[in-house]
């Protein structure tokens, strides 16, 4: 990169909420540069929709599309309408300074007036190479019970849930709806999760849970089998049939770079103002799994990067910056009036 122009917008990240934002940035005239991250381990450009075969629940595919597709198309939409990628990660940004300093892993450094932070969260594995596998190939092991559960593959099988906090108890009672049973392996004695979520998942006529065990193998070649336990008191081993997988251990949001120059939740998700994407420090947004711990759905992350956009847009006409006094929307034209944008 040799233009050392300052720029109007950048985005950084690859998932629905980036991709989104760039469509309506670069529609805007802003013509902004998306940072979209390089493949770092089971990390891929995309976020965690890479490693997911099937989506069902996204509008506007009456047919499931894979989550490899949808992100390939969002992208070459946001693409069409002029937004520029550059396939590289955020070393480090510096928003102490005006326009602020986004350094790339291998780029030059350079400026920008505004910044939208979309770098989603990945999910916490439990480290298996056979767990890695199936789940990058959609052979049943997932890390989202809301976004996969549905599908005809789950439906009336043995589902294992791994986890012992919220999350899992939501995942454990949601997959009732589909399984035959479901099986929660946790490494303790008792749950981390509120007596409320515990009780409900405990008093479930299709729940049961395994103590004081975790999940050592996944079982299959294609398609998950059955997975291997060990129990962590004894050190006594078993096999247990099942056909599907979910691991529910937590979500580690994407925010290292920052270097804390943004106001976080105790969990390290991006704070922002009730009801729009303005962080912490002005002219600086979040969008998606970064700033959500609840959703973590790719239609909402859609919707918050189309809010990035709109905000930062309006940050830049309300300053005096950027090609466009206007957003079209393709629905009706939003007022660039300024409103309010810190935290």
């Amino acid at each position: 990169m040799t233009d050392t122009r300052t720029e109007n917008l950048v985005i950084i990240g690859s998932g629905p909420a980036a991709w989104t934002a760039a469509i309506y940035a670069a529609r805007a005239n802003l013509n902004p540069l998306v940072f979209e991250g390089e493949p770092v381990g089971t990390e891929l450009p995309g976020g965690q929709l890479m490693l997911t075969t099937d989506i069902e629940n996204f509008p506007g595919f009456p047919e499931a599309v894979s989550g490899p597709e949808l992100m390939d198309r969002i992208k070459a939409q946001a693409v069409h309408h002029g937004a520029r990628v550059v396939s590289e990660l955020v070393k480090s940004v510096d928003f102490s300074q005006r326009p602020f300093r986004i350094t790339p892993n291998y780029a030059e450094p350079l400026t920008a007036h505004t910044v939208i932070v979309a770098t989603g969260a990945a999910a916490k594995w439990i480290g298996l190479e056979s767990e890695m596998r199936l789940a990058q190939s959609g052979g049943g092991v997932s890390a989202c019970a809301v976004c996969d559960g549905a599908m005809p593959f789950y439906r009336q099988k043995r589902l294992i849930v791994v986890g012992g906090g919220d999350t899992a108890m939501e995942e454990a009672m949601y997959l009732t709806k589909f399984a035959s049973e479901v099986v929660i392996v946790h490494r303790r004695d008792s749950f981390r999760a509120s007596k409320v979520m515990a009780n409900r998942v405990l008093t479930h006529p299709k729940v049961r849970v395994i103590w004081n065990s975790r999940v050592t193998e996944v079982v299959g070649s294609d398609f998950i089998t059955g997975v291997r336990l060990e129990d962590v008191s004894t050190g006594a081993t078993s096999e247990l049939e099942a056909g599907g997988l979910f691991v529910a251990i937590g979500h580690t949001p994407n925010t290292r770079f920052l270097n804390g120059q943004l106001e976080t939740t105790e969990h390290g998700y991006i704070k922002v103002a009730p009801w729009r994407t303005a962080t912490t420090v002005d002219g600086v947004f979040a969008a998606g799994d970064v700033i959500d711990d609840y959703y973590r759905q790719a239609i909402t992350s859609a919707g918050t990067g189309c809010m990035a956009a709109l905000e930062a847009e309006r940050w830049l006409a309300h300053h005096g910056i950027g090609e466009s006094p206007v957003l079209e929307t393709g629905e009706s034209t939003i007022s660039t009036a300024p409103g309010g944008h810190s935290a």
